[in-house]
């Protein structure tokens, strides 16, 4: 469940720093593109576990991902759907990445579009999951002695409708999950390298500014 989770992802996270650490050495050192690609995959596939372990934590408390517990306040901030908004990452690294090709240019705007499109997609229906289990939950009369098959009936079609929920976490991540395979794809390994470290310094800086923020001095 959750705990289990939490664990995982504080590890993940370990590896993670250790990875961001590597990435920028290799940069820093001028690395070759062969051994600098086995860093950037190494990253992409430490990218995939977390959506692995993200998939079986939305199976077993998809709430606890949705509410963004495991993260930061200042992550929580920026939540999406149980983590970060691919458009909006994307606007982050496009100046990181310069000088782009014109061909790599078209093809990160047309990556921007489309993932702007499957999020509003998503948002929609999530909004319309909401409405929907807002009505299952408010028919009938409110405030009176409830009907207890009345009751027991709407619980069990609200049940179904949170089933759902699991759906739109997972159709999120996968967009999350591609978008970053889509970024690799288009970019040169030395590119992906300085996307790939300018995204790590980005969620750091969001979690130093938890850290700041947790930490300020109270009138």
């Amino acid at each position: 469940g959750a705990l289990a989770f939490d664990m995982d992802y504080a590890r993940w996270m370990e590896e993670h720093q250790r990875q961001v650490s590597e990435l920028r050495s290799g940069l820093q050192a001028h690395m070759a593109d062969n051994e600098l690609r086995v860093l950037v995959d190494g990253f992409m596939s430490h990218y995939d576990e977390l959506f692995r372990l993200k998939g079986v934590a939305a199976k077993a408390d998809v709430f606890h991902l949705v509410s963004g517990m495991w993260k930061t306040p200042a992550e929580r901030c920026f939540m999406w759907m149980g983590g970060f908004r691919p458009s909006e990452l994307l606007k982050i690294l496009i100046p990181q990445l310069e000088p782009l090709t014109e061909q790599q240019l078209l093809g990160i705007c047309n990556l921007q579009q489309s993932s702007q499109q499957a999020e509003d997609a998503l948002s929609q229906g999530m909004e319309a999951l909401q409405q929907s289990l807002a009505d299952t939950l408010a028919a009938g009369s409110l405030g009176n002695s409830p009907n207890v098959a009345n009751y027991m009936g709407q619980m069990a079609m609200a049940m179904g409708k949170l089933g759902t929920l699991e759906n739109f976490v997972r159709q999120a991540d996968n967009l999350r999950q591609q978008t970053l395979q889509q970024m690799h794809r288009i970019l040169t390994t030395r590119q992906a390298a300085r996307g790939l470290l300018a995204m790590g310094d980005y969620f750091a800086r969001l979690r130093a500014l938890s850290s700041l923020w947790s930490a300020r001095p109270r009138e």
